[in-house]
């Protein structure tokens, strides 16, 4: 007896196929992962002690990625104070903004008030990327050595000027902007030095503090 078999499916040869590889991330990706990875670095071991290798490696990428970005460690620092700065203004803007828009005490109130506990958040970070403003402190607010600082005055003069138009305070914004912002930042300073823990209730002292250098 003759046993007929089932015919076989003849498969196509097909080569098989190479996994597909990862999509490129986008190039405000990798310079976020760079920066952060530079900024943890500087935190924990200092500026000097930090390599452009070592933030690489932190980062996941090759150096040549690092140098498409930036020439040297050094840029990169400067890239996270501008970054720095533009987050401080943020949230400093951000608690303005609560306050209605012809309250002028209420929004220096405010501006102080952000700052101080900004400040007091984020001075390991401001001390890295500050340090060589923090040796010219002398310069005044329209140097061009220290646009950072003067970003800042500005956002205050601002408020001030509003305030003096309206007939809050004296007219001087510019002395007033001066005067606070050494203020704010010399006695939080202080509360620094002393690890201040509760910054709420000192922030509003030092807040009052300034309206009544202002006459209020």
């Amino acid at each position: 007896m003759t046993t007929t078999r089932p015919a076989q499916t003849v498969l196509p040869n097909v080569a098989p196929q190479a996994p597909a590889r990862p999509r490129t991330k986008p190039a405000e990706v990798r310079l976020d992962e760079l920066m952060a990875a530079a900024e943890q670095l500087f935190l924990d071991q200092g500026v000097e002690a930090t390599t452009v290798s070592d933030i690489t490696a932190l980062a996941g990428v090759a150096k040549g990625t690092f140098y498409h970005y930036f020439p040297s460690k050094h840029e990169i620092l400067a890239a996270l104070a501008a970054r720095y700065t533009a987050r401080f203004l943020a949230s400093l803007e951000t608690a303005v903004g609560l306050c209605m828009p012809h309250d002028w005490e209420g929004r220096l109130r405010a501006w102080v008030q952000a700052n101080v506990a900004t400040y007091l958040a984020t001075w390991r970070l401001h001390d890295i990327v500050y340090t060589q403003h923090r040796r010219r402190i002398g310069i005044g607010i329209d140097s061009a050595d220290n646009p950072d600082k003067d970003a800042i005055l500005a956002q205050l003069g601002a408020i001030l000027a509003g305030g003096a138009a309206a007939g809050a305070w004296p007219a001087q914004p510019r002395l007033a902007a001066l005067m606070i912002y050494s203020a704010v930042h010399g006695v939080t300073d202080d509360a620094i030095a002393a690890q201040l823990d509760d910054s709420s209730a000192f922030a509003a002292d030092v807040a009052d503090a300034c309206l009544r250098m202002l006459g209020r």
